[in-house]
């Protein structure tokens, strides 16, 4: 935690800077379609009053294949004695085995969930058998599941080849649609299996047991020109509907935090291309106005209004430190997160540090997935002295923005510019803080690996201004040993190296001749290899090191434009493929098509 704090401090130092810091927009409220990377060419393609498609015709969800119940031999036990299980309950009781091992299954709310949940599925004469799960042994149906996994990786390469291609039928037949005459990949055409809900962070809810989903829990989307998919035999569609101003292709809502679940078009899809694209150009239009926005909600921290001020301030925090506006939720039904406008007087401390003279907040809570949130940071005094009037005669537990609302805010901000949310804050600040990052870390002189971790470094403080933490991986210890053992095994080359190309250069000054001068090369061009290759596993360990605790994936493919990294790779000659795998380079097709090197943000 503490040398994630040290990295954020550095991280938010831009951010914090006074608002005219900020470059000037070169460009005006509206698309810059005459500069090059704009991506005109999309807008025109639009359809008009919100319609997305004319024709959509696909095969529906590919449905979790039917419980297979385990095989003879494989037994439950309850207090010492094996038990047999009717269908329902043995299925359930497969969840909480294949899970033994997990940490999940030590938590209390997890246990009691899933055991109140499980008795509802166990006939009349288990339940009365079946009341404390201290007695439960699920033993051998966890190692079943364990021996199971171990051989599915074991099996020849015929049958890896056999599965594979199944796989390959299913993702043919179920995996795509079709979208005004074009063929497009579906992301997600299966159902999720029944399992044990984990939630994230300690989710109240956490051990629950989620639901098979079924044909007749299903709403089918689809144009009615096209043949509406066929349910498996003996079901049928809860509803079948043609709705052209939505990209989803099939709905349901599960059972346990009733939250609706769709299958989507694949991110490399044409339309959620063009949504990722509108994203970014709203954030982009924000650069044009940001300025002036902090100028009226500066203004408004001494607004008479108290709504304004703490609109106003809630605002400071969420463009200077990337807050998440933080959504209302129903009690219980999540874990105890909080963003900006839901922070609690508990959340914040007030200091006055040098001698008086700085202004200090600090913020400690439990954001998005219950990871921490905590920052010491230096604000403006009138932040401050707001924060200590919102706090006045508050207990611990109270709101400390009790007048405002994410809606409320929300709705602001729409008024201040069409298409702006809290949240295009967030993808404005980061995608500025990269281009900066990118510019003051890159030098054109450097290796391909030296660049990569320059690249990397610019990603890691947008994610720590983000807040997108992790705990060290397990394996993080052993990954490192190996590369450590790595580089002192080459590190050992290259010295040899240096004598051999030291003895080559005394043969050749005593003897003469090409052969020891073609001796003196070869060892040359040898140690300059090994030199290269010295370096990069060098540069790879101290990414690593740097990397153990901080999440890269969430910003990079969802708060980065990435017309700003793919501009930088054509600038410095690194490889795109060295900064966005296959599947994320298919995602950001557009953005390869569109992002010229002179590309700005």
């Amino acid at each position: 935690m503490l040398a994630f704090q040290l990295l954020r401090l550095q991280a938010v130092r831009v951010l914090l800077g006074d608002s005219s810091c900020r470059p000037a927009s070169r460009g005006s409220l509206g698309p810059r379609s005459t500069q090059k990377g704009s991506g005109a060419g999309w807008e025109e393609e639009k359809h008009k009053d919100g319609v997305k498609w004319r024709q959509l015709e696909h095969r529906g969800p590919y449905f979790a294949p039917p419980y297979e119940p385990l095989p003879d031999g494989v037994h439950f036990f309850y207090d010492g004695k094996p038990m047999k299980l009717s269908m329902a309950a043995e299925e359930v009781a497969t969840f909480y085995g294949k899970m033994l091992d997990h940490e999940y299954t030590t938590k209390e709310v997890f246990q009691n969930n899933f055991f109140s949940d499980w008795r509802k599925e166990m006939t009349v004469e288990e339940r009365k058998v079946i009341k404390h799960l201290d007695k439960c042994d699920f033993t051998e149906i966890h190692r079943y599941f364990v021996d199971k996994a171990t051989a599915q990786k074991a099996l020849p390469r015929e049958e890896k080849q056999k599965l594979k291609e199944e796989a390959e039928k299913l993702q043919q037949e179920f995996g795509y649609c079709i979208l005004d005459g074009h063929r497009e990949k579906i992301g997600n055409f299966k159902t999720e299996p029944p399992g044990l809900f984990r939630g994230r962070g300690d989710h109240p809810k956490m051990g629950m047991l989620k639901r098979r989903v079924m044909p007749e829990d299903v709403i089918i989307n689809c144009s009615r020109d096209s043949k509406i998919p066929e349910p498996p035999g003996g079901h049928q569609w809860k509803e079948v509907r043609s709705d052209n101003t939505v990209t989803w292709l099939a709905a349901w809502t599960e059972n346990i935090q009733n939250s609706i679940k769709y299958i989507m078009l694949n991110p490399s899809s044409k339309l959620k291309g063009e949504k990722d694209w509108q994203k970014y150009e709203i954030a982009r239009r924000l650069k044009g106005v940001v300025n002036e926005i902090r100028s009226l909600y500066r203004a408004d921290w001494k607004s008479q209004d108290m709504k304004k001020r703490q609109r106003a301030v809630a605002l400071y925090f969420i463009d200077k430190l990337a807050l998440r506006a933080g959504n209302e939720k129903e009690e219980g039904e999540a874990a105890d997160t909080v963003g900006c406008c839901s922070l609690r007087v508990e959340h914040v401390q007030l200091h006055l540090e040098a001698d008086g003279h700085q202004h200090v907040v600090e913020l400690d809570f439990l954001g998005k997935d219950s990871i921490r949130y905590y920052n010491r940071v230096p604000v403006e005094k009138p932040v401050y002295k707001n924060l200590q009037l919102f706090m006045k005669n508050k207990d611990p537990g109270d709101d400390l923005f009790d007048r405002l609302t994410t809606t409320s805010l929300n709705r602001h901000l729409q008024d201040l510019m069409d298409g702006l949310t809290a949240k295009v804050f967030r993808t404005y600040n980061a995608s500025v803080t990269l281009q900066e990052q990118l510019q003051a870390l890159t030098h054109a002189e450097d290796s391909v690996a030296a660049k990569i971790l320059s690249y990397n470094r610019a990603n890691r403080a947008v994610a720590i201004l983000c807040n997108h933490q992790r705990t060290t991986p397990k394996t993080f210890e052993k990954s490192m040993q190996n590369l450590q053992t790595k580089i002192k095994a080459k590190k050992e080359q290259v010295a040899e190296a240096k004598v051999e190309l030291k003895r080559a250069k005394s043969d050749h000054k005593t003897q003469g001749g090409n052969k020891s001068r073609s001796s003196l090369e070869k060892k040359r061009r040898l140690l300059e290899k090994l030199q290269e290759q010295l370096a990069r596993l060098s540069t790879q360990a101290t990414d690593k090191e740097e990397n153990k605790q901080v999440a890269l994936g969430t910003s990079k493919l969802n708060y980065l434009d990435p017309r700003i990294s793919i501009a930088w790779c054509k600038r410095f000659g690194v490889p795109v493929e060295k900064i966005y795998n296959k599947t994320q380079r298919e995602k950001f097709a557009w953005a390869l098509d569109m992002a010229g090197e002179d590309f700005e943000f």
